[in-house]
């Protein structure tokens, strides 16, 4: 397996440095050279058999079968479901797919537990040393903080915009007790930490000499590794079940990792459709409006207050065409949007895009603060389930969503712990957080604030690596 840049003038590397290095020396993304065609598995497979056989494909030779296997059975032994990601019904035709048993209750513990393991796996074999930036919207920062906790080859540090996720959230990335974790507020939102990451991920010369890499959800294993549980759920539909999954998304990683299953042969005809909030980025990129810069609206679901997705130049470089009629993987075309965005606050997307993305399965639905408040309650009054405002959004969107052929499978991204005062001002509910995650609540919290700027975060780097 070799991967290439979505900007298209980077060598092509193996599975190991594309995660590893994260983003790309021209400033792209990896993404297979080509798709691998991976055997859809057996309802009756293990989460750790799929995401075993996922893995390797993705990885090729570069790391053993019964190495994946390991890193897979430790990252999912701490999970509350033995299924890790059981998928239940809630309607007639309707399903919901749970990916808050990890650790920090969110669902960007299973792919980040799985990349912990891979990193330490890589630095053991190599001897070597890393630190690991992540910036979050709320959810990765906790599963990256928990994952990474007192491993003795990472580093980790933190970029989460102040006053800009719940309580319960900044807990779970400052109250591990791990000395190897550090956590930034920085004052501003969160596209400002994603910009400050890429900037110091694509400075070669710092990111040398600090041994720097990413884990946010631009990082190709940490999408490969979501994938997993749609072939999961494909595999408990029926095999040639057409699905049509509804994803809150906000930098589309949980998305994108959908489309990546597609083109893996691990779902059969499927939809997808991103259910956003009022910070609508996915549905504007989706119809072909221009990427641009906008101003991040604060709303009930905050891990979703995103104007800038990552995620989106990955699909970008599927829908971009060679010739104006074919796709063509274009990097040539994603550099120059994202130049222009950088040059001017908006990138321009050619119009064949958008058709491209309709046809490949892809649609979006916007769903306001209120409709979410309506939808708690509503899912409250006939199902008995209390959901975190984000799954919400995701459950909103899917009561718009047809599917004559098929089950519509709403993923429920984050337990409704993690939003207590949300929770509450809704529903009048008082949630707790469970057992499993009462250590973090015993703990105290470490963190410190400072400007959104890339000189603060750069010099912070420095000193915390001068410390050893």
């Amino acid at each position: 397996m070799r991967y290439v840049s979505t900007r298209g003038t980077t060598d092509p590397v193996d599975f190991l440095s594309a995660s590893l290095m994260g983003l790309a020396p021209d400033g792209g993304l990896f993404s297979p050279q080509e798709w691998p065609r991976i055997a859809r598995p057996n309802p009756t497979d293990s989460y750790v058999e799929t995401a075993t056989r996922v893995m390797s494909s993705f990885a090729g030779d570069a790391v053993p079968l019964d190495a994946i296997r390991e890193m897979a059975c430790r990252a999912y032994a701490p999970f509350a479901h033995q299924s890790i990601a059981p998928l239940v019904e809630i309607g007639p035709g309707r399903w919901m797919l749970e990916l808050h048993h990890g650790p920090t209750l969110a669902f960007k513990d299973i792919a980040m537990r799985l990349i912990a393991q891979l990193y330490d796996y890589v630095l053991e074999q190599r001897g070597a040393r890393m630190t690991i930036l992540c910036a979050t919207s709320g959810d990765t920062g906790g599963a990256a903080a928990s994952a990474f906790a007192g491993s003795k080859h990472v580093d980790m540090v933190i970029l989460h915009p102040l006053d800009r996720v719940s309580p319960t959230q900044r807990l779970f990335m400052t109250a591990t007790g791990a000395d190897n974790v550090h956590n930034l507020a920085l004052e501003g939102d969160f596209d400002g930490t994603q910009a400050i990451l890429k900037q110091l991920i694509g400075d070669e010369q710092f990111r040398l000499r600090t041994r720097l890499a990413a884990v946010n959800s631009i990082n190709w294993t940490r999408v490969a590794a979501q994938s997993v549980y749609f072939a999961q759920t494909q595999a408990q539909l029926g095999a040639d079940t057409p699905i049509h999954f509804v994803v809150p998304t906000g930098n589309f990683g949980d998305a994108l990792a959908c489309y990546v299953a597609a083109q893996s042969g691990l779902l059969n005809h499927y939809r997808c459709t991103s259910a956003v909030n009022a910070n609508d980025a996915m549905a504007r990129l989706i119809s072909g409006q221009p990427l641009t810069r906008g101003e991040t609206a604060p709303t009930i679901s905050p891990a979703m207050d995103i104007q800038l997705p990552s995620n989106f130049e990955r699909l970008y470089f599927e829908a971009t065409s060679a010739d104006g009629k074919t796709t063509g993987r274009n990097g040539a075309v994603v550099a120059k949007t994202y130049a222009e965005l950088t040059a001017r606050g908006s990138g321009a997307i050619p119009g064949d895009v958008s058709k491209r993305l309709g046809a490949m399965g892809l649609s979006a639905e916007r769903v306001s603060d209120e409709q979410t408040r309506e939808e708690m309650k509503r899912t409250l009054a006939e199902t008995g389930w209390v959901v975190c405002p984000h799954t919400a959004v995701g459950l909103a969107a899917a009561r718009r969503a047809t599917n004559a052929d098929g089950p519509i499978v709403t993923l429920a991204t984050a337990h409704a712990a993690k939003f207590p005062e949300t929770v509450k001002d809704v529903l009048g509910i008082d949630v707790g957080l469970p057992d499993r995650a009462s250590p973090f609540a015993s703990r105290p919290e470490k963190f410190e604030t400072g400007p959104m700027t890339v000189d603060h975060v750069r010099k912070r780097i420095e000193q915390l690596i001068a410390k050893g």
